[in-house]
């Protein structure tokens, strides 16, 4: 974050492309569409873009007084799912001579174009505007140079003939503002692109557009899949009374969990108070759901390894492949977020598999509470992740 000393050049630098001031406190689309465009740093700054609360187009400052509230506000766009991949942002409050400053400061994305509701949002010069084919490409070219992630990279074997474009074209109504669809003449290589789907250096889809939209993922990553078993007992070593292999593209892996899960669930008559009685799942659903969700998003999917999601007599076991990723410690999970798989989190949320970033494991440790089961268990090594998960008490 900037000093106070930065800040106040900055809020006087009236031709700076990199500052954005705002006397509102209230218009949180204004603001999400602000550090969309930051992030997207079509003039190729690679420096951080800053959103300013409480100051006059002319730098003066409005006399404001930031409460805590409003920063709580401007840090939730970052993760309330409207602004996709999820840019890196720090929230402060900076008290001047003349009222007080909420900064938000914006980096460059590595996986651009970043869209605020659908909608690519840039900055040129001191205007703000919604992006155009060119400026798509250019930020589309930008992300294959800076690429870090694994589902952002190539997938050079594969070409576009191994995606099922009706899927494809299905979910770009959900991930792209409408009216943006309506005067598309993009080919399909740069709708593709735009979305980080398709690498247009090598000509290929992406492995995020492998996974997502792949007929056989599988052939190009062979653990893209989830082993499921079900056990009489707790013993691995008991023949399952059901197993399968799930796997083709994530939609139809995800809408399988979702139901494997409702056909685990039991729910049976249990004692309340006195001569109360009330029904009670062994497990909440949404629970187990959002775990699985959690582990999908998370899992390393360089490995060969599936995820596997065992059902045991009196528990259910939930192994992901890939260990705590990036700032996750043991110390600071599940507080701290970070993600190994950016481009399929958003997909994620854009196919309504996700309401929120960053709170799956913390609202499952609140649906066992309050459904009665003991706390799901983390074990955590290099390699993989283990969640257990009881069922619930007497």
């Amino acid at each position: 974050m900037l000093t106070q000393d930065q800040l106040v050049v900055l809020l006087a630098d009236l031709e700076s492309d990199r500052v954005e001031r705002t006397t509102s406190t209230s218009k949180t689309d204004k603001f999400g569409e602000a550090m969309c465009a930051f992030a997207n740093d079509l003039a190729g700054h690679g420096a951080p873009g800053y959103l300013m609360i409480g100051a006059q187009d002319d730098g003066t400052l409005s006399g404001l007084t930031v409460t805590d509230e409003l920063l709580k506000n401007l840090a939730a766009i970052r993760s309330d799912g409207n602004m996709l991949p999820q840019p890196a942002i720090k929230v402060a409050r900076f008290a001047l001579q003349g009222g007080d400053v909420a900064v938000v400061e914006v980096l460059p994305s590595d996986l651009p174009p970043v869209r605020y509701k659908g909608r690519v949002w840039i900055r040129v010069g001191p205007r703000r505007g919604i992006a155009n084919e060119q400026d798509e490409r250019i930020l589309s070219e930008r992300r294959v140079a800076r690429a870090r992630s694994f589902d952002a990279s190539p997938c050079r074997e594969a070409g576009i003939d191994d995606i099922a474009l009706g899927q494809f074209d299905a979910y770009r109504r959900e991930a792209i503002d409408p009216e943006i669809i309506a005067a598309n003449q993009r080919s399909l290589e740069q709708q593709l692109a735009s979305l980080r789907l398709y690498d247009p250096q090598f000509s290929c889809p992406t492995h995020a557009g492998i996974l997502l939209f792949g007929k056989n993922p599988r052939f190009y990553l062979p653990g893209a899949y989830v082993q499921y078993l079900k056990l009489p007992e707790n013993d691995l070593t008991d023949a399952p009374v059901d197993q399968a292999e799930i796997s083709g593209d994530l939609h139809t892996v995800l809408k399988e969990l979702e139901a494997r899960v409702r056909l685990i669930i039991h729910t049976n008559m249990k004692k309340g108070h006195g001569f109360e009685e009330h029904l009670r799942p062994d497990y909440p659903e949404w629970a187990l759901r959002e775990l699985l969700m959690n582990a999908v998003m998370h899992r390393n999917y360089d490995s060969n390894t599936p995820i596997r999601f065992y059902v045991f007599a009196d528990h259910v076991e939930i192994q992901s492949p890939g260990g705590l990723y990036g700032e996750v410690t043991v110390e600071n999970f599940p507080m701290r977020n970070s993600y190994r798989n950016p481009i399929i989190a958003e997909a994620m949320k854009s196919l309504g598999f996700v309401n929120r970033f960053g709170y799956g494991v913390q609202r499952a440790q609140a649906l066992l509470k309050e459904n009665g089961n003991p706390p799901a268990e983390y074990t955590f090594d290099d390699r993989t992740v283990m969640v257990k998960v009881y069922q619930a008490l007497s």
